[in-house]
């Protein structure tokens, strides 16, 4: 029977080793997009943010998390993840600059596209900061509670 910590662990592998191949297959495509560097980017997310899926998923045994923060850590760093790919994707198919001014140069949308594209940025960099910042404590606890254990003997 597998531990909800196992289950969490395969999902962040399963679904970064998927973003990582949407990643690789959107990178054969990029000519396609109405703004091919929004699209490079888009491509170079989703390949380094699968692979920071993948790195937390073999992570997460050595984290010391409670239940709930293990919960808010997945979903923060999954759906953070998928949510940046998303708004790079959805800057690149409507040429959203306004948050992307350097990838984005020279192209603009409707301001409703701009503000839309933003809001999933934003709201995916925030989750994958909350997502980061509980893999830290979690390795930071594991490491306290060896120490600790250490010294006990």
């Amino acid at each position: 029977m597998q531990t909800k910590s196992t289950s969490l662990s395969y999902a962040l592998l399963v679904l970064g080793a998927f973003l990582f191949l949407i990643g690789l297959l959107q990178g054969t495509i990029i000519q396609v997009f109405h703004s091919p560097r929004l699209a490079l980017s888009a491509h170079i997310a989703a390949v380094q943010n699968g692979m920071v899926l993948l790195i937390f998923g073999l992570l997460w045994s050595r984290l010391r998390l409670s239940e709930t923060l293990a919960r808010v850590a997945s979903i923060s760093a999954i759906g953070g993840m998928y949510l940046i790919w998303i708004g790079f994707t959805l800057a690149a198919t409507t040429g959203s600059s306004m948050v992307l001014q350097f990838a984005g140069a020279g192209y603009t949308a409707a301001p409703k596209w701009e503000w839309v594209v933003a809001a999933i940025i934003y709201a995916g960099s925030g989750a994958s900061i909350v997502a980061t910042f509980l893999v830290l404590v979690g390795l930071v606890k594991k490491k306290q509670s060896l120490s600790e254990h250490l010294l006990e003997e």
